[in-house]
């Protein structure tokens, strides 16, 4: 499924390529491209600056090696994968041996900074538009989700944050310092507050916008975040007023979530849009190397054979679960396109592959990848609903929910996956956080479920993952480049060298 919306944040406006927090990206004039005093005059340029900012998102920093290394990699849904000497810094994230100057830390550091500068210099131009006012609101409202959806994975992997909420000037940037956690939070909750009084419901938009943010996405942030802060009712409004809305549903298939028919579909919340246009014979501007970094390596030749689905997950599914088939690629296994045969790679022990990642045939080469990540789905505020709910001891509202899960999983077979009874708060907690695990296995979720509910540490040495030092190693540690680029203003996190 491709939508205009994809095709138009591939041709996202050039001058955002050159936004960033960082020194050599604060020329205000390069060569060839439009300045800022040129800019922001129009409405076309509104659109242009906005889509800019989701283009960000497709970006290598934001969504391939790095973003997979320290989500899905760094908990005990994955391993590394690939060959044995391939990236093999990546070992150290994996292994929680990861230091400050590992390479594949400071990529996310940086891109998702790059998309909140993108969404400051937006934010603060797109009001001297002369335009349609609910238009223009709208797409500050965008902007500011977005924004804050940035500030919300880096809080998590990093802890406190400079927040920079203004386009900056010369070296106002290496002048500002962490800010706690708790202001953080405060920033990410207000963006998100403004962009849900603005934003549309997902039926309101027209076909060719489909795949922007909406007003479940903002709502399915704020439950987020409200579930890190452990602040359960208001969570469950904001999981509630999704599900009553009406706008969203399980699709009748599971795996259909991960293919092309279920991209921008009744369950998707919130989805990063991507396109392999037919021109491209290599990475294009609508493209993203998601798909790439996780694709089948060797026989067929689909991509590098990272993020290789754990032992540990592969046994955590009941009996018969077909989610757990859904998830992951065995050698031998036909691919979800009928045609091919996934072969025996030598150079890999005991490889397995993320199929929630695989795409079918397309224009271009591995890295031209069309498709389009999930970030929140409709099960997920399901899952969230329930869990806040049995935290404020309403089990008999929690069971529905979670039960919805259960059903669509287990589709026509009432041998597997029955219902879960259970309503003590404490077995209905576990049976909750497991339905998480494998319902959401490989969708770049585990680690930040694991540090909400404060079993990193043991979870992780469980898997043997015996390096993870707690009071350590449920941060990342602060690259070592921004430490030396703002003379030590921005200090290191606790334990690290």
């Amino acid at each position: 499924m491709s939508t205009p919306f994809k095709s138009l944040i591939a041709a996202a406006f050039v001058l955002f390529a050159v936004t960033s927090c960082q020194k050599d990206f604060l020329d205000r004039k390069p060569p060839n491209k439009l300045t800022f005093e040129e800019f922001f005059k129009t409405e076309a340029h509104a659109f242009e600056a906005t889509n800019a900012v989701y283009e960000q998102f497709r970006n290598f920093d934001c969504i391939a090696l790095p973003y997979i290394a320290c989500t899905d990699v760094l908990s005990d849904d994955a391993d590394k994968g690939s060959t044995a000497n391939d990236a093999p810094l990546m070992s150290d994230i994996d292994n929680f041996t990861v230091e400050a100057t590992n390479p594949l830390v400071a990529p996310i550091y940086k891109g998702y900074y790059r998309a909140i500068a993108r969404a400051n210099v937006a934010i603060q131009n797109i009001p001297n538009i002369d335009m349609d006012v609910d238009t223009r609101n709208r797409l500050i409202g965008e902007c500011k989700l977005l924004r804050a959806y940035s500030y919300l994975l880096l809080v998590q992997w990093f802890g406190e944050l400079p927040i920079i909420t203004t386009t900056l000037q010369d070296d106002e940037y290496y002048a500002k310092a962490r800010q706690p956690r708790e202001q953080v939070y405060a920033q990410i909750e207000a963006d998100l507050t403004d962009a849900l009084s603005v934003l549309k419901e997902k039926s309101a938009y027209a076909p060719a916008d489909l795949g922007r943010v909406t007003k479940g996405s903002a709502r399915g942030l704020l439950a987020k975040l409200y579930m890190i802060k452990k602040e359960w009712a208001k969570a469950e409004i904001q999981c509630m007023d999704i599900i009553q809305s009406l706008e969203y549903s399980l699709l009748p298939k599971y795996s259909d979530n991960f293919l092309p028919i279920g991209e921008n579909g009744s369950e998707s919340v919130f989805e990063l849009q991507a396109v392999a246009l037919p021109t491209q014979q290599a990475a294009g501007p609508g493209s993203s190397p998601f798909n790439m970094v996780q694709g089948v390596r060797g026989n067929p030749n689909l991509g590098w054979g990272f993020n290789r689905p754990s032992d540990n997950l592969v046994t955590s599914y009941e009996n018969g679960d077909p989610r757990r088939e859904a998830t992951v690629i065995y050698v031998g296994e036909i691919l979800p396109d009928g045609l091919t045969q996934v072969q025996d790679n030598v150079e890999i022990i005991n490889e397995r592959f993320n199929q929630k990642a695989w795409v079918p045939g397309h224009p271009g080469l591995q890295d031209n990848g069309p498709g389009n990540i999930r970030v929140i789905r409709y099960s997920d505020i399901l899952l969230l609903a329930a869990e806040a709910k049995n935290e404020l001891s309403k089990a008999a509202e929690a069971l529905p929910l979670l039960n919805q899960v259960r059903k669509r999983a287990r589709g026509t077979n009432n041998f597997i996956l029955p219902d879960v009874t259970v309503t003590d708060q404490t077995l209905l907690r576990e049976k909750i956080y497991k339905e998480r695990r494998v319902e959401l296995a490989m969708e770049q979720q585990r680690w930040f479920d694991l540090l909400r509910w404060g079993r990193a540490g043991s979870v992780m040495q469980a898997a043997g993952k015996t390096n993870f030092i707690i009071g350590k190693h449920e941060l990342l540690p602060i690259p070592q480049t921004e430490i030396d680029l703002t003379s030590g203003r921005i200090v290191q996190n606790p334990m690290y060298n």
